[in-house]
C-alpha cells in the first residue's frame, strides 16, 4: 500500500499542536518548564522540544506529564489533529464522574434530562482574576453595598481543612487542592443565594469546578495589566507565587495570557487597568446594577 504522503505532514501538525496545549496548560498553572520536566522526570531539554512541536514523545511520557499538571491523558491529546475540535473541556469534566453520574451525563448529552435548578444563579456575585485584580478589596465594597456576605474562597478552604493554601497545595497536590476548591465553592453556593465571592486566581484552569462557577453565579472578571498585577502584589507585599524567580514579570505575562481565554467566559468584565479603586469600585458596582436590572425584568 502507498505511502500517504499527506501523513508526514499530518504528524507535524499534531505534534506542534500537542506541543502549543501543553505550554498553554503549564502557564495556566503557573508552572516552569523546569519544574515540571522534574516532576515528570524527563529532561529540560526534552520538555522544550516537546513544547516547539519537535519531539515525538511516548504515551508513558505524556502520561506523566497529564499526571503533573492535573489533567486527563486523553484531554491532552484531544483536539490536536488537523481539522478536529478540541474536546479537552468536556473530557476532563467527564473524567471526573463516576459509573452513574456518567450516565446521567450521557443522557443529558442526548436531551433527555433536565435540571432547571442547577443552573440557578441567583443573586450570587463571584470575582475572577489574578491576584492584584481587587477581588477583595472591590468584593468587601460591594457586599457592604448590597447587604449581603462576602467570602473568600481561599479563606473557606484553609478553615476547613486546617492548613494554608501552599501547604495543601504542597501535600495534597494539584489534583487534591482542585477537589477542596471545588466542594469548598458548593457549600457556600449551596448555603447562600446572595453573596460576593472573590476567588483565587487559578479556579478557572479546571474545568468542573469553572463550570459550576459560571452557572451558579454571576461572573465577574476583574482585569488589569500584568504590570499592574505585580505593582499591586508587590504593594501587598506578596511574592508567594514567584518568590524563587527571576523572570517574575515574564512568567505572570505567561500566566495572565494562558488565562485570558477562560476568564472571558465570565459573564461580565470590569477593566481596573489605570482606574483608582474608586472608578474601579463604581464600575463592578455599576455592572452588578445591570445585571440585577435584566433579571428583574426577565422574572
Amino acid at each position: 500500500m502507498p505511502d500517504d504522503p499527506h501523513r508526514f505532514d499530518d504528524d507535524q501538525v499534531f505534534l506542534s499542536r500537542l506541543g502549543e496545549k501543553l505550554r498553554t496548560l503549564r502557564a495556566q498553572r503557573g508552572t516552569t518548564r523546569r519544574r515540571l520536566a522534574e516532576q515528570a522526570d524527563i529532561s529540560d531539554r526534552y520538555l522544550s522540544k516537546l513544547e516547539g512541536g519537535t519531539a515525538n514523545p511516548s504515551i508513558a511520557v505524556l502520561r506523566r506529564i497529564a499526571d503533573v499538571i492535573d489533567f486527563p491523558l486523553e484531554a491532552l491529546v484531544a483536539g490536536c489533529q488537523p481539522g478536529a475540535p478540541d474536546p479537552s473541556s468536556a473530557i476532563q469534566m467527564l473524567s471526573r464522574l463516576n459509573a452513574g453520574q456518567m450516565t446521567q451525563a450521557e443522557g443529558l448529552i442526548k436531551g433527555t434530562l433536565t435540571g432547571p435548578a442547577a443552573t440557578d444563579k441567583a443573586r450570587r456575585i463571584s470575582l475572577i482574576g489574578l491576584r492584584g485584580a481587587g477581588k477583595s478589596t472591590l468584593g468587601r465594597r460591594l457586599a457592604e453595598a448590597e447587604s449581603c456576605p462576602f467570602i473568600e474562597l481561599n479563606a473557606v478552604i484553609e478553615a476547613t481543612y486546617g492548613a494554608g493554601i501552599g501547604e495543601l497545595m504542597a501535600f495534597s497536590g494539584q489534583a487534591g487542592y482542585r477537589r477542596y476548591e471545588r466542594r469548598a465553592l458548593m457549600d457556600v453556593i449551596t448555603e447562600h443565594e446572595h453573596i460576593v465571592i472573590a476567588t483565587g486566581g487559578g479556579i478557572a484552569t479546571d474545568a468542573e469546578t469553572f463550570s459550576i462557577l459560571l452557572e451558579r453565579t454571576h461572573c465577574v472578571w476583574l482585569k488589569a495589566s500584568p504590570e499592574e498585577h505585580m505593582e499591586r502584589v508587590i504593594g501587598q507585599g506578596d511574592m508567594r507565587p514567584m518568590a524563587d524567580n527571576t523572570e517574575a514579570m515574564d512568567d505572570l505575562s505567561a500566566i495572565l495570557a494562558a488565562r485570558e481565554p477562560l476568564y472571558r467566559k465570565a459573564e461580565l468584565t470590569v477593566d481596573t487597568s489605570a482606574r483608582s479603586e474608586d472608578q474601579s469600585y463604581r464600575d463592578l458596582h455599576a455592572s452588578v446594577r445591570l445585571i440585577e436590572e435584566f433579571n428583574s425584568t426577565e422574572t
